[in-house]
């Protein structure tokens, strides 16, 4: 299949090697770049754990001057990519909640239930879930810093404007919500195409507005993970559906 991956840098590297080993024919264009907020106030000790909703977060404090200091701290990540990222950033006591964030409130109130020091959550600018405002209902404080912010794109590269406008693309992979809408902010004036695709999404979040914007087909993972969100892909390829037709969207 001839696919688009929208994640941003390094992520779309790694997805789209994945993809081709499989055997598809991928181009890249990142809807969001990452840019670390390298004196991010990370406050005062002590904390008893770190918070993580993405890889971007562990990145980002990986280069912050104060590292080292949460270096032996437990890392509690809201999935697989994000807690690889924090083995990656050095971080040696990591658990993965497996899921979204609803997941990751979870594991956080089941394994530091009073406890009365606070959670350091290394978050992005724009936010999803109020992570912080949920687990005060459990008795948690928590200390929400941004350490990173996500800026959209402006445009898509000139390949892969060409590929959407002549219908050379059967399949776009779409990571976050904020993704999806900077993908659509790109395609404005050329709607139709960028719409006739499938859409993969990572999420219903993710979905939505292209569902709103009117995309024919928008398939969501079965799990906000990537495995999950590939399998959608994979699937499609052992039936034959490398045109995208209409099917039952999992939104409605």
């Amino acid at each position: 299949m001839r696919l688009l991956v929208t994640r941003p840098e390094p992520d779309n590297a790694r997805t789209a090697a994945t993809l081709r080993a499989r055997g598809h024919d991928v181009m890249l264009a990142p809807m969001l770049r990452i840019e670390p907020i390298v004196g991010a106030d990370l406050g005062a000790p002590p904390w008893s754990a770190i918070l993580l909703t993405s890889a971007n977060g562990a990145r980002a404090i990986a280069v912050h001057p104060r590292r080292d200091e949460l270096a032996t701290l437990p890392v509690l990540a809201v999935g697989g990519g994000s807690a690889d990222a924090a083995r990656e950033a050095g971080f040696a006591d990591v658990t993965s909640a497996d899921g979204d964030a609803r997941d990751l409130v979870r594991l956080a109130s089941a394994r530091f239930s009073g406890v009365r020091t606070p959670l350091l959550y290394l978050a992005g600018e724009n936010r999803a879930a109020d992570i912080a405002g949920v687990l005060s209902k459990h008795g948690l404080a928590v200390r929400t810093v941004v350490v990173y912010r996500a800026m959209p794109a402006t445009g898509f590269p000139s390949v892969v404007r060409t590929a959407l406008a002549a219908g050379a693309v059967d399949g776009v992979l779409h990571f976050s919500r904020r993704s999806a809408e900077s993908y659509l902010a790109c395609g404005r004036d050329i709607i139709a195409p960028s719409l006739a695709p499938a859409h993969y999404c990572l999420s219903e979040r993710t979905a939505e507005p292209l569902q709103r914007a009117g995309a024919g087909r928008v398939e969501v993972a079965s799990h906000p993970d990537e495995p999950s969100l590939l399998a959608l892909v994979g699937a499609d390829a052992v039936r034959g559906d490398a045109t995208p037709k209409p099917r039952s969207n999992r939104l409605e």
